[in-house]
């Protein structure tokens, strides 16, 4: 693999503008360093960016600088041969995906780097997990790194968060009991609430990896909509 991973972070405790409080923290594992946990700026403009050199898509300024999603661009260009065909070359475009990259690294995302990334921010459970199932199968930490440990990771990330579903409902049970039965706010579904500039991100860590999509909105209106999916990391 790689050796480098990526997690967005999810399931939080007390609101998406509470990383702290994630499950799943956010961060970037390099080169299978997991003494070192780099933080991860979905709006920061030299993180996440989109490469298009061996994609069917044009950008503006050339197909060399990749681009971060709020300033993205799909403009179509297939400059493939005309089916039927046997072979693409890849060495030109080849590809309707484009290729997304954190500070210029292709990362690997998905269940293992929710693991590798809770083991490394020491959570408690993980660790016991992980190490248990170290222990067990008599293989070093290094292991995690192959198709055993990504298998593992879907079981043992399903055990963690299967777990903490329990405390979820226990809260949710509680908050009905104290009268908290508010399930969203209404305020932010008024259109008059809305802002006429402005932009942001939304994220999740769906099954296969990290999912996000960008906005940008202008005199009230989408300018710009772009979607990072896990497939393509």
């Amino acid at each position: 693999g790689l050796g480098n991973f990526l997690t967005y972070g999810d399931f939080p405790e007390k609101g998406m503008d509470d990383p702290a409080s994630y499950l799943i923290p956010a961060g970037a594992i390099l080169n299978r360093d997991l003494s070192t946990i780099h933080d991860v700026d979905m709006n920061a403009s030299d993180e996440i960016q989109e490469y298009i050199a061996h994609s069917w898509y044009d950008y503006e300024a050339g197909k060399e600088l990749p681009l971060h999603p709020y300033a993205g661009e799909t403009r179509l260009n297939y400059t493939g041969p005309k089916p039927p065909y046997e072979h693409l070359d890849v060495d030109q475009s080849y590809s309707w995906l484009k290729s997304p990259r954190w500070k210029g690294h292709a990362m690997e995302v998905g269940p293992l780097a929710r693991v590798l990334m809770l083991y490394a921010r020491g959570h408690a459970q993980t660790r016991e997990l992980v190490g248990m199932t170290l222990s067990k199968l008599d293989i070093p930490v290094e292991a995690l790194f192959s198709t055993l440990g990504r298998t593992a990771a879907r079981t043992l990330e399903t055990k963690i968060i299967g777990d903490t579903m329990q405390t979820w409902y226990d809260n949710l049970i509680a908050n009905i009991k104290a009268g908290d039965t508010k399930t969203f706010n209404e305020v932010l579904w008024d259109p008059s609430s809305w802002p006429s500039e402005a932009r942001g991100v939304g994220f999740m860590e769906a099954p296969r990896g990290g999912l996000a999509h960008w906005i940008v909105i202008e005199d009230g209106k989408i300018k710009n909509y772009q979607a990072v999916v896990p497939s393509t990391w």
